[in-house]
């Protein structure tokens, strides 16, 4: 019964945004094209696709593709990552690729794996129309990509099993013997979850990271395929706390499960809560340069942020031109992690080679 209710609130919630997203045009809150399938709509002129590779999750960035092939008759054809190696798998696909690109748009679902394609000079610098209007932290300074619709990385709750005067308020709480074994955390090797390791090997140093998940690893914590595995389990009270993202935590609280945000080290004199955003970027030697720029462009619209901080997902506006309610905290309501993401991706191999050690078997 549980599961019948999670899929029907899922489903009703990715065509609330498709709805939202399409303005009310009939028809529009069925999804039935797969990756590299045909759309039914005809491309400009005689032009193949143009190829968007999505690690932002389907439900959520397929509704926002639709719309542009709706406004402007060209066809895209977007290939969606999967859970277990969320952003790592396309980004190692461009990688492949380099000789000669398929990908045309690579939309990331997180930062630093854009940056170490930027860092093998993969990615075309370009010169977006909404470009200015993002914070500087969140795009490169030589143009080749640019952040929008962040996420946080949160400690979710069980309300069941977690009292109120328990709740953890930071990240070493993880650490707690209270909790052996009833913690949970995505595969640190994928995602946005490997983001936040790599993160806390630049904001800490390497010893003092290592340290920390040697130790949660020694506290039991349990290690999910994704971050959604993480949520269900604390929503389903398989486990009494897991740190994953606002996207999925919400998903849960829609769901009506008994769980709760807390949102780690906010105050002013803490770690900060990490924000991490959506990048998206146009690859060097795409097929479709032009094609590309125009699709960066439309992404980067205010109108799509807003589309997503109003869609189930509720991501988190960074152009500050946008107001609105929202539904989670921001970096102007909780004290943000400070993160040079640059010096997070040089620390990102060293990071994996570590985490694989330590967590490969779970």
């Amino acid at each position: 019964m549980i599961q019948k209710t999670r899929f029907r609130s899922k489903l009703f919630s990715a065509r609330s945004l498709a709805l939202f997203v399409l303005g009310g045009i009939a028809g529009i809150g069925a999804f039935g094209c797969g990756a590299g399938a045909g759309t039914g709509v005809v491309g400009v002129g005689d032009e193949s696709p143009l190829i968007a590779y999505v690690a932002l999750d389907r439900e959520f960035s397929e509704p926002i593709l639709k719309y542009y092939e709706k406004k402007t008759g060209r066809r895209v054809d977007a290939i969606y990552d999967v859970e277990s190696t969320k952003s790592v798998g396309l980004a190692q696909r461009i990688i492949a690729e380099r000789t000669s690109p398929r990908c045309d748009v690579y939309w990331n679902n997180e930062i630093l794996n854009t940056i170490r394609l930027q860092r093998r000079g993969l990615l075309e610098p370009i010169k977006t129309a909404h470009g200015d209007e993002i914070p500087a932290t969140f795009k490169a300074k030589d143009g080749t990509w640019f952040g929008f619709a962040a996420r946080a990385r949160v400690i979710l709750v069980n309300t069941e099993i977690v009292a109120d005067k328990d709740r953890p308020k930071g990240i070493r709480d993880m650490l707690d013997p209270k909790w052996k074994g009833k913690i949970g955390l995505a595969k640190p090797l994928f995602g946005t979850t490997a983001t936040h390791a790599a993160c806390l090997f630049a904001a800490w140093g390497e010893e003092k990271a290592k340290e920390y998940y040697e130790k949660m690893k020694a506290n039991g914590v349990q290690i999910f395929s994704g971050n959604k595995a993480v949520a269900q389990a604390v929503g389903a009270g398989r486990i009494a706390f897991g740190m994953t993202d606002t996207d999925d935590s919400l998903g849960e609280i829609d769901a009506g499960n008994p769980v709760a945000i807390v949102y780690p080290d906010r105050e002013p004199d803490q770690l900060g809560t990490l924000f991490i955003p959506n990048v998206v970027s146009v690859i060097k030697g795409c097929p479709h340069p032009k094609a590309a720029l125009e699709l960066v462009d439309d992404l980067l619209k205010p109108d799509v942020e807003i589309a997503l901080a109003k869609g189930p997902s509720a991501q988190i506006p960074l152009n500050p031109n946008v107001n609105l309610k929202l539904r989670v905290e921001t970096p102007k309501t909780v004290h943000p992690m400070e993160v040079d993401f640059d010096a997070a991706a040089k620390l990102w191999d060293i990071a994996a080679d570590f985490l694989t050690r330590e967590f490969a078997d779970n």
